[in-house]
């Protein structure tokens, strides 16, 4: 059993998957409450039980949020001897989506967007993640879907389309083609940090 751990937008959200069934999870919407409420609820979910490997949200999104994440599934595939892969939280969000072609659109610091464009089957991304202002992401995207929880703010300065909104759950990397769900377990950021180094 796969246990998937995503903590990098306002949701915490964990599951136990069994190849592609949902065995048990829980999410919930906790702001910034992430450190306290992580390893509760993954000892709720788990009881007895163990994984065989874990999941974990690499991001981009909250910079604590994803820090949290990455600790306790580091921590606890370390504890339990199982291995540790990362995906992405666009990824997440886009093969949630169902869509033959989703833009992504989460909210990220300095009033830019976190974007991406997935498609084909089985899922890809189809181009980069950027961190961009609205403006500039309307004039890159252009799939008609978009869902995150900068899809509303995308859509209103493009002027069309249908957004979405949405924040990754964990339950649903099960809808992640292997390919997305295999990278290394560390931080994507994406952005450079604002902190600049002493001259």
């Amino acid at each position: 059993m796969l246990l998937a751990i995503d903590s990098v937008t306002a949701a915490c959200s964990v599951a136990l998957i069994d190849r592609d069934d949902l065995v048990a999870e829980r999410h919930e919407i906790v702001g910034r409450g992430h450190a306290e409420r992580l390893v509760p609820m993954i000892a709720e979910l788990m009881g007895d039980r163990r994984p065989d490997a874990i999941a974990v949200d690499c991001g981009p999104g909250s910079f604590t949020g994803l820090r949290v994440g990455l600790a306790a599934a580091h921590g606890l595939a370390l504890g339990w001897n199982v291995p540790l892969t990362g995906y992405s939280s666009l990824a997440l969000l886009a093969a949630a989506a169902g869509a033959a072609e989703v833009a992504v659109a989460m909210q990220g610091g300095h009033g830019e967007l976190f974007v991406q464009s997935y498609g084909d089957d089985p899922l890809a991304s189809r181009d980069a993640l950027r961190s961009l202002a609205p403006e500039r992401a309307a004039e890159l995207l252009s799939a008609e879907l978009v869902v995150g929880s900068g899809a509303e703010a995308l859509v209103s300065v493009r002027g069309f389309g249908r957004a979405v909104d949405a924040l990754p759950r964990a339950a649903d990397v099960r809808l992640l083609p292997l390919t997305l769900r295999d990278l290394p377990p560390r931080p994507i950021y994406g952005r450079a940090p604002d902190a600049k180094p002493m001259p």
